[in-house]
């Protein structure tokens, strides 16, 4: 029997048991596959590395972390009750907040006791002969299922930089992404963060209220929207909630999977005082719809350029030090990368005590035993915060031996980038199933929406596969391809593809550059989904069933077969494949 650490309770590992599908991963996604599962009467197991529910707000627990899709819609769907038992206090919920909602999800559909916590999945090996996956843990379980599901995660494998020298450095290095859970107490030390996306401008504001001293490393300024974020009053709980399934209905008719004012007038078309208005009135709204102002920023580079140079503007109007402001001023297309949406981030740059340290073109040369040293400065430091993101969407199946028919692994095939079918599944691995997996809308989407997308489809299809006695489902080679292609054509069409970005693994140092999302927006995925499903599983085959492919029995996917939002997506931009996308 392994041995438990401090923080993992001893237990017997499981040996032999057959589960009809194994979970890997109780965030969001492995929590809401199990209720479903149960609730079709499927016997599941969840296994979780961490100590509780949760996934990435389990383990981001850093300073200001919050989510950045407005609370009220950033929570299951499925159920009413659910919906109206919950109370969100603020307008972008806090991770305690978050986290305290996905323990109450768990305890509310009685979800841990399928759960196996602090165990983490090391090897999933399909059995050609059994026609069904055997598990393996760093806790000693080898167990069967007929299915495996990785609810892993897009942002939950951590970016460890090996900085030269890290082992040299005399003060705790913290990662972002792997927060102590006891906090960290930042009083009277001096700081260094390594980085400038989310996590860091999150974080930043509140590290520089507690540090005597906070030095700043920035590769690439980013761009950041203010969040605005309120508490919410009991009346405007009370609106929403009276409403709930239909706010529901028009978010998922959204290409972003979520409900904001949308203007898709071409900013191009406007004259400019009228964008200066439009930007400004946006700006002030705050968020993430920021990029709503007009409906081509992400398409035409020129109205690109117009968001770009107001936002640059707010930038230079807040930081004081005009050099200082300068190099926070990003230069490449606004929304390339994901935008920020932060809480008085540029305002920190005005405080005595906060220094910008440019290593675009110098970076970090090494750790020294008392900081940071740059272009042969050092810079002393008592404690240092790595805010260097996640290997983004496949990071996490890096972690786990996957292995498919013929001895195949994961890693192998997807070595050039990561190939799925409708991002759900991938040639080769049968009844694997990828939770908002690479092809799939997921991070460009509302994370708990596609989640539950993901899963209802998914859950139909296993529930299609035991009414017809199918053995094993599996996509077929030529519609992969297909999908795969598609995929990559439609990134082309927007100008996110023009930049590196985790999108396309650009963070990461010899990983392909791949754009891994789908980037056609969520409700024509969501259709594309339905097609397949209603064409009896096209572009999928299911061996061993008593019967070929037929329009399944729908149990749960009919809430998403709704329109699309014309208010946003014309005839003519699906037609061309423009799909505004935040």
């Amino acid at each position: 029997m392994p041995p438990a650490t401090q923080d993992q309770p001893q237990r017997a590992p499981e040996t032999g048991a057959a589960f009809d599908a194994v979970i890997v991963g109780a965030g969001f996604a492995g929590m809401y596959m199990l209720h479903r599962l149960r609730e079709l009467g499927f016997n599941a197991r969840v296994y979780e590395a961490g100590g509780g529910v949760g996934g990435t707000w389990y383990w981001n627990r850093y300073p200001g972390a919050r989510c950045d899709v407005e609370s009220m819609q950033y929570s299951f769907s499925f159920s009413e009750e659910l919906d109206q038992q919950w109370d969100w206090s603020e307008k972008y919920a806090p991770q305690p907040e978050i986290l305290a909602y996905a323990n109450h999800v768990a305890d509310r559909f009685d979800l841990c006791r399928h759960i196996l916590f602090d165990t983490r999945v090391t090897a999933a090996t399909f059995d050609e002969t059994g026609k069904c996956w055997r598990i393996e843990t760093d806790r000693g379980d080898k167990v069967s299922a007929k299915f495996c599901i990785m609810a892993v995660g897009c942002l939950s494998a951590a970016n460890h930089v090996p900085f030269k020298g890290r082992e040299d450095f005399q003060g705790p290095i913290y990662h972002t992404g792997e927060w102590p859970h006891e906090g960290v107490d930042f009083t009277g030390l001096r700081v260094g963060v390594i980085g400038t996306g989310s996590s860091a401008i999150q974080s930043i504001p509140i590290i520089a209220e507690q540090a005597s001293a906070l030095t700043i490393f920035q590769r690439t300024a980013t761009y950041s929207v203010p969040a605005w974020n309120t508490k919410l009053t009991p009346e405007h709980r009370t609106a929403i909630k009276a409403d709930y399934p239909a706010l529901r209905a028009k978010a998922r008719a959204r290409p972003t999977g979520f409900y904001f004012p949308f203007n898709m007038k071409p900013a191009l078309e406007a004259a400019p005082e009228e964008r200066a208005r439009q930007y400004e009135e946006a700006w002030q709204r705050g968020g993430l719809p920021f990029l709503g102002a007009f409906g081509d920023l992400l398409f035409e580079k020129a109205a690109n350029d117009t968001i770009a140079e107001f936002a640059r503007d707010k930038i230079r109007s807040i930081v004081k030090d005009p050099a200082t402001a300068e190099l926070l001023c990003p230069h490449n297309v606004f929304g390339c990368k994901r935008l920020c949406v932060d809480t008085g981030y540029f305002e920190t740059y005005n405080l005595p005590h906060v220094k910008l340290v440019d290593v675009s073109k110098t970076p970090i040369e090494r750790f020294t035993a008392d900081g940071i040293e740059v272009n042969g400065t050092e810079y002393p430091l008592d404690a240092i915060v790595c805010a260097t993101g996640f290997a983004a969407m496949t990071g996490s199946f890096d972690r786990i031996a996957i292995t498919g028919r013929n001895g195949r692994t994961l890693a192998e095939k997807w070595r050039a980038g990561p190939r799925a079918y409708l991002g759900v599944a991938t040639v080769g691995f049968p009844n694997l199933f990828t939770i908002t997996g690479p092809g799939s809308p997921s991070v460009l989407a509302s994370m708990i929406q596609a989640i539950e997308q993901h899963v209802d489809w998914m859950t139909d299809c296993m529930a299609h596969m035991r009414d017809i006695g199918a053995a094993t489902v599996e996509p077929v080679q030529a519609y992969e391809d297909e999908w795969v292609e598609h995929v990559n054509e439609v990134s082309k069409i927007s100008l996110r593809s023009t930049c590196s970005s985790w999108y396309v693994g650009a963070n990461i140092p010899g990983r392909p550059r791949v754009f891994m999302p789908y980037i056609g927006g969520f409700p024509i995925y969501v259709q594309k989904c339905n097609e397949v499903m209603t064409n009896g599983f096209e572009g999928f085959v299911m061996e061993g069933a008593d019967i070929g492919n037929e329009a399944p029995r729908v149990r749960l996917t009919e809430r998403w077969r709704v329109p699309l939002d014309i208010e946003v997506i014309s005839p003519a931009a699906v037609a061309a494949r423009r799909v505004p996308v935040v």
